[in-house]
């Protein structure tokens, strides 16, 4: 069982990646307090919601059970998850647990950094995206209908308790779009991992436990590394988010919940490379390597026929990456090397988009 940890000073914590950790309370009652409260979904509560309680056993805990989906990524659910809180009478020193996928980790993270001004939170993700990417690192938030994302803190956990035994019952759509984030980490940083995705990509998608365990630690170590240097996304950081603002302008303009985060980043990602092939920072070959790899991931590749170059100019004006009313963009100088660009020819931006609405209308 690999333990990583996200070195933050007296705020370090452990990620912990292996099967059979729902098994392993002493991995996560040193991050409890007597009154916990879990955070889950109507998907997982019967899944994994039993085994998480008796690991309670003997401590004060309750659970709140949310509707699935991002569309409830809302202030209105956020709400439910206070109420929850107070009408169990929780005290500034109990822990919230979010037991889920992406949105229960984002929902149950802010709860607690705002729940009586920030009380202690445990992350125990039970999808393939939120276990190689959105558990780890502290961003928490919910969504607005003009923009995602939009309304949210950095507040880190205690622990990360990733089961990968939980990956069991994950449905293969989103197995896929867990995929679209493990190889983002591939594509900014680390060639040489890029190159073992393509080379057993299958296995991935076949859930051979070795093979994901090998992508969840990379992906973590990764990911733990640039945190520990940019913790609230001054510099580096921002490479975390290739193909995202792209991405975010289709769950934005199609409605939450339409296309899965992993999808539309994957097809956001495909926008980017295209982008920097544009631009010189890549070749075409490698460009074509990159959708190849995306495309045998069993992803999208190509934007909604909904919207148009100019909608997505429209949407992404509304980004957490704009700065000084100018967007800035993650983009690739070569593959294993994303940069960060504040200035992008229009004319360029617009051909990318473009090309892309003629894709889809052809």
């Amino acid at each position: 069982m690999p333990t990583l940890h996200v070195e933050l000073g007296d705020r370090r914590y452990p990620i912990h990646i292996g099967p059979g950790l729902l098994n392993r309370p002493e991995l996560l009652r040193p991050h409890l307090s007597p009154q916990t409260l879990i955070v889950t979904n109507a998907t997982v509560a019967p899944l994994y919601l039993d085994r998480v309680q008796a690991m309670l056993a003997g401590l004060h805990h309750e659970a709140v059970i949310l509707p699935d989906g991002e569309q409830y990524k809302t202030l209105d659910t956020l709400d439910t998850v206070f109420t929850a809180l107070l009408t169990h009478r929780f005290d500034r020193h109990c822990t919230i647990i979010a037991l889920g996928g992406g949105v229960i980790g984002d929902l149950a993270g802010f709860a607690a950094a705002c729940y009586q001004r920030g009380v202690a939170f445990v992350q125990i993700p039970t999808t393939l995206l939120a276990q190689v990417d959105s558990s780890v690192g502290g961003k928490t938030a919910v969504n607005h209908p003009l923009g995602k994302n939009m309304i949210g803190a950095f507040f880190q956990p205690q622990c990360v308790l990733a089961d990968t035994d939980t990956l069991a019952t994950l449905p293969d759509r989103e197995l896929s779009a867990g995929l679209a984030e493990v190889i983002k980490y591939g594509l900014i940083r680390d060639l040489p991992f890029l190159e073992w995705l393509e080379a057993n990509l299958d296995l991935l998608l076949a859930r051979d436990a070795d093979a994901l365990s090998t992508a969840i630690e990379q992906s973590c170590r990764a990911k733990a590394t640039i945190v520990a240097a940019d913790e609230r996304e001054v510099g580096e950081r921002a490479l975390l988010n290739l193909g995202h603002t792209f991405g975010h302008a289709i769950e934005t303009g199609m409605g939450y919940g339409q296309w899965l985060h992993g999808e539309a980043v994957a097809t956001g990602t495909i926008m980017a490379v295209d982008l920097s092939a544009r631009l010189g920072g890549l070749t075409g070959a490698e460009a074509a390597r990159v959708r190849r790899l995306l495309e045998r991931a069993r992803l999208p590749l190509n934007p909604p026929p909904e919207l148009t170059a100019d909608d997505f100019l429209r949407l992404m004006a509304v980004d957490k990456k704009v700065k000084d009313g100018r967007l800035r963009l993650i983009l690739l100088r070569g593959l294993g090397n994303g940069v960060i660009a504040d200035e992008v020819d229009p004319r360029l931006l617009r051909e990318t988009l473009e090309m892309e609405s003629q894709n889809r209308s052809g």
